[in-house]
């Protein structure tokens, strides 16, 4: 599977690393800046080779990743991890920002929908009533 070749085009090496689910969605990332390679951005047919740092934002997420293999096909996840080693910095960042959404209120609950219910009305009138009086 780790075929030893020169480069392989960037959208193909994040479909085949499993970054993206479809080809479409890697040149689409590429596309909008959300792959870069050594901080700059690049179009999908730009080949990426061994050693290249690549900086991926997805879902929220950000990775940056070194290159250690090229492959065209798309494989196990297991044998996609052999394709990129992922930087120590970005394995820490990653795993605060887990621990902080981890421990973040869900957002559902700050946000009541609709009118009142019967009991939160009362209540309602009940802290105006104590305040004015």
């Amino acid at each position: 599977m780790l075929a030893e070749q020169d480069g392989e085009r960037i959208d193909k090496w994040l479909w085949a690393a499993r970054f993206f689910k479809t080809r479409a969605l890697a040149k689409d990332a590429v596309e909008l800046g959300r792959v870069r390679i050594a901080g700059e951005r690049m179009k999908p047919s730009r080949e990426v080779r061994s050693g290249d740092m690549l900086q991926i934002e997805r879902a929220g997420e950000r990775f940056e990743v070194v290159v250690v293999g090229i492959c065209d096909l798309r494989g196990s996840a297991p044998q996609a991890r052999m394709l990129y080693e992922e930087t120590i910095e970005s394995v820490q960042r990653r795993e605060r920002l887990s621990q902080l959404r981890r421990f973040a209120e869900e957002p559902a609950d700050a946000i009541r929908k609709g009118r009142p219910t019967k009991r939160d009305a009362r209540k309602i009138r009940a802290f105006k009533y104590k305040q004015n009086a």
